[in-house]
């Protein structure tokens, strides 16, 4: 699985005008090439009287998916253009589409491909790109005693908790990004003199920054 990720809080849509055509960005992140094409089609029903709804997609940790349509306009002005923008920004498990009401004004294969690279753009912006960051679980079983220098310890290091539990002993769920868990497991095991029951558990993606 990949350390990080860059890829789409959610979905995100904008319109701006080039000569009088309309062009609107939609883009949403997706889990899979199924979701990727419901998305289109989705799309495609809502604004069915467009002139053209051109559309891409890239799927998979190492981009296997890749896929784009010019939807009838002249090939290679529309898909392509998107594709390479969710390309030119890293981006990952994501789909765009991008919807032109044609206002009446020719643009040329140089004009199109620039208002479909903007209309992706400004789709992608209102999505609003974050990072994804593979945490591992680390869950720490101990007395009571260290409780409060373990609450002291991790708030220090600003590490990310997923929770804790208060029976006949105290629960911790640490989640440290997962090239470090081996490393956070080893100092716990010292900083709590062998003391405490520490098992690792899954694998997690959480946004960076949150």
């Amino acid at each position: 699985m990949l350390e990080r990720y860059k890829t789409l809080s959610g979905p995100g849509i904008k319109e701006i005008v080039i000569r009088k055509s309309r062009f609107i960005g939609h883009a949403r992140p997706v889990a899979s090439e199924d979701e990727a094409i419901a998305f289109i089609e989705e799309i495609k029903k809502q604004h069915w009287n467009a002139t053209h709804n051109c559309s891409a997609y890239m799927i998979g940790e190492r981009d296997e998916i890749q896929k784009q349509s010019d939807d009838g306009e002249p090939s290679g002005t529309a898909g392509k253009p998107i594709l390479e923008v969710i390309k030119n920004q890293q981006l990952k498990n994501v789909a765009i589409v991008v919807t032109r009401y044609f206002g009446g004004i020719m643009l040329g294969a140089g004009g199109l491909i620039r208002a479909y690279t903007d209309g992706a753009v400004v789709g992608i912006e209102a999505a609003q790109p974050i990072v994804k960051v593979l945490h591992r679980e680390v869950v720490v079983e101990v007395d009571y005693t260290w409780y409060g220098k373990l609450e002291n310890e991790f708030h220090q290091r600003s590490l990310r908790l997923g929770g804790t539990e208060f029976t006949d002993k105290v629960t911790i769920t640490c989640l440290p990004e997962e090239p470090e868990a081996d490393r956070f497991t080893a100092w716990l095991t010292d900083f709590t003199q062998g003391q405490a029951v520490i098992v690792q558990g899954e694998t997690k993606y959480f946004t960076l920054g949150r």
